[in-house]
């Protein structure tokens, strides 16, 4: 049996085949760790897992990439709504948890719920704050090449290009 993927590019339907024989590469969007798994997030891991299985099943070593957001707006409100009081301080006295604390609490219940469905663990599993310096040299140089421009307000957003 022959795996096939819609190709946007071509707008058609191709045939699976290694850039490297006996070689595939999986990568797929993880979770952004802002709250409590649900089944659209699980969702997606399953549906690679099974590719991955299915790919190596058919012989192929397969290195499987799937990215961990730690870090966006959404964290970062969701850790500035979490102001709750601090009793050992005082009555007055608030805590915030910070973002990074916030982040990986929820990022092992994705683990634990990846674990509890049988989802097998990826190769590599970057954190978003682990390329932050990269991020920026890329969208430097996607501005610099004339593939996107930042907002004329000021506010930091740059967009790609589509024209």
């Amino acid at each position: 049996m022959t795996l096939r993927f819609y190709d946007t590019a071509s707008a058609e339907v191709r045939d699976f085949v290694p850039l490297v024989p006996g070689k595939a590469s999986v990568y797929y969007c993880g979770a952004t760790v802002q709250g409590m798994p649900h089944v659209g997030h699980i969702r997606s891991a399953i549906a690679f897992d099974q590719l991955t299985r299915w790919l190596e099943y058919r012989g192929l070593r397969v290195t499987v990439v799937r990215n961990v957001t730690d870090i966006d707006d959404k964290i970062l409100a969701k850790s500035a709504e979490s102001f709750s009081p601090d009793f050992e301080a005082g009555p007055d006295t608030v805590r915030e948890e910070e973002w990074w604390a916030l982040a990986y609490r929820y990022e092992q219940a994705f683990l634990q719920a990846y674990d509890t469905l049988g989802v097998s663990r990826p190769t590599y599993e970057p954190r978003a704050t682990g390329h932050i310096p990269e991020m920026h040299a890329l969208i430097r140089q996607l501005i610099d090449r004339g593939h996107a421009y930042p907002a004329l307000d000021d506010s930091g957003d740059v967009y790609f290009d589509v024209r």
